[in-house]
């Protein structure tokens, strides 16, 4: 997917300056009152995966056919935000349609038991001259919409979350910027056939308590396969926490289904430097896939951009946890003014009960430019959901700089994993992991576990690196006539982890 140049926008709006306001300026509540409840969207999932898939109705062509340009010549006026001159303690603001956002979606607020839906109205945009005339008819909806809150200062209203296309949404702690997404649901990836993309079609937002730093939001999951119902409890703070209770409803056997789905960049790091001739040391919205398995083991799989798809399987029961991190966090560790890589967040995913059999899935989709989304992580449970069931879940989404405490029994993590050629021939491999007290000053106190499926490998040593503080595990790698290799490393103390299990996957470039 591409959505660089749209998040790139999308912040740009936000910031400039709003024209005079409509008459009767905020977002306006229309239609009758209709009871609403903790049902009330699984009720409505469930009668919808008995009917046959019906596709939503488009927009008007003068708004599918905008370009780019005219896309951002039309933009959200703050003053016009939901509950804007209320005590409520959040805001809510709505993107327009058109462009890559062909289909309305439905908006309502719930209070009090009743829900209300939100009108269309041209009004809460401004626009400058250039944009175009379009049709206004009954098709019309908002594509998405965005949340704000008092996050650093009071009376300043700053976004932490936004849900917007399919059934992509996106959060920040507070003072990052957006990176990753993440998906009520992913279906099919990778697949020869082709993916499928369900789409939020509706949202229920509750008004918020005054002071309370928690919004609820409900969703209406539609899809040719299933329909689903979502509810997020998100609370903003320095790690922004999503919780996420859902229920699946299969119209069709779905073999491969990706719960709880997350979507990054990857272009280059130290593990591909001559692959790209770019001023800066890397570009990546994650490095790594984190792991912690039903068994106990914490598994770190640095992420790669390979020069044809893959698609690595970490077979598991009852995982305890994973997600997409940036470990990354200096701005030397990129050196883009623009991008500010380093100041994107993290993703840590535990599930809220025992998720049973199945298998972290990671995804990485050749790229050569940054514009482009081509690493996907999910979990997919064993023998998918077969048609006419009902799948229940939930899990928690925390997004921050450095969101996982899951791992705190394992204090040795790995920061960073650089390979290069040698001219005799082979790759050298360096791991860094980070510091820790566990780490003994004789190092030859630590055991190195270290393996690979193919070629061959020396010894591993390790040394102390002075800029980490941690120690370095490093060892030359003859692939020989092999294109690719698993490897798998682990340092440990009497026989107990010391570090984090890092595992790669090396192709021939």
């Amino acid at each position: 997917m591409i959505r660089r140049d749209v998040l790139k926008s999308l912040v740009a709006l936000a910031a400039v300056p709003t024209a005079a306001l409509a008459a009767e300026p905020g977002l306006q509540l229309g239609g009758e009152s209709t009871p609403f409840d903790a049902d009330t969207v699984k009720n409505r999932a469930r009668a919808l995966a008995a009917k046959a898939y019906v596709p939503r109705p488009e927009i008007p062509e003068s708004w599918r056919n905008l370009t780019y340009d005219q896309y951002r010549k039309i933009w959200f006026d703050g003053r016009n935000a939901l509950w804007e001159g209320t005590d409520a303690p959040q805001r809510v603001d709505v993107f327009p349609p058109g462009l890559y956002f062909p289909q309305a979606v439905g908006m309502h607020v719930v209070e009090g038991g009743m829900a209300r839906k939100v009108g269309f109205d041209m009004g809460v945009f401004d626009t400058t001259d250039k944009f175009p005339d379009v049709e206004i008819d009954e098709t019309l909806g908002y594509s998405g919409l965005r949340l704000r809150a008092e996050l650093e200062q009071s009376g300043i209203f700053q976004e932490y979350a936004v849900f917007q296309g399919a059934s992509y949404f996106r959060g920040i702690g507070t003072g990052e910027i957006y990176g990753l997404s993440a998906r009520g649901l992913a279906l099919n990836t990778g697949d020869p056939a082709g993916e499928e993309f369900p789409d939020f079609t509706a949202f229920w937002l509750e008004r918020p308590k005054a002071g309370s730093d928690m919004i609820t939001l409900h969703a209406l999951l539609d899809s040719p396969s299933c329909t689903g119902a979502y509810r997020f409890d998100i609370t903003h703070g320095t790690v922004l926490q999503m919780k996420v209770s859902a229920t699946v409803f299969a119209r069709e056997d779905m073999s491969h289904v990706g719960i709880a789905p997350l979507t990054s960049m990857f272009l280059f790091d130290d593990t591909m430097r001559q692959r790209f001739s770019d001023f800066r040391p890397a570009v990546h919205d994650s490095d790594g896939l984190l792991i912690h398995n039903g068994a106990g083991e914490v598994i770190w799989r640095p992420l790669s951009n390979p020069t044809s798809l893959q698609i690595s399987a970490f077979g598991d029961n009852n995982p305890r946890g994973f997600g997409l991190l940036q470990r990354k966090r200096q701005f030397s560790d990129f050196n883009d003014l623009e991008a500010l890589y380093h100041n994107r967040p993290a993703v840590w995913i535990t599930p809220g009960e025992d998720w049973g059999p199945g298998s972290v899935t990671l995804v990485e989709i050749p790229a050569d430019l940054e514009i482009y989304d081509n690493i996907v992580s999910y979990w997919r449970p064993s023998g998918g959901i077969k048609a006419g069931a009902e799948h229940s879940m939930s899990y928690t989404l925390h997004w921050g700089a450095d969101p996982v405490a899951a791992t705190a029994d394992v204090p040795v993590k790995v920061l960073n994993t650089a390979i290069g050629g040698r001219p005799e021939g082979g790759q050298i491999v360096a791991i860094d992991f980070g510091p820790s007290e566990r780490v003994p000053d004789d190092l030859g106190e630590i055991e190195i576990i270290l393996r690979t499926t193919k070629g061959s490998v020396t010894p591993g040593i390790v040394q102390m690196n002075p800029e980490t503080k941690g120690p370095r595990l490093a060892f030359t790698f003859d692939p020989g006539e092999d294109v690719y290799a698993e490897f798998r490393a682990q340092l440990r103390i009497g026989g107990e982890p010391l570090s984090e299990v890092w595992l790669y996957r090396w192709t021939q470039p």
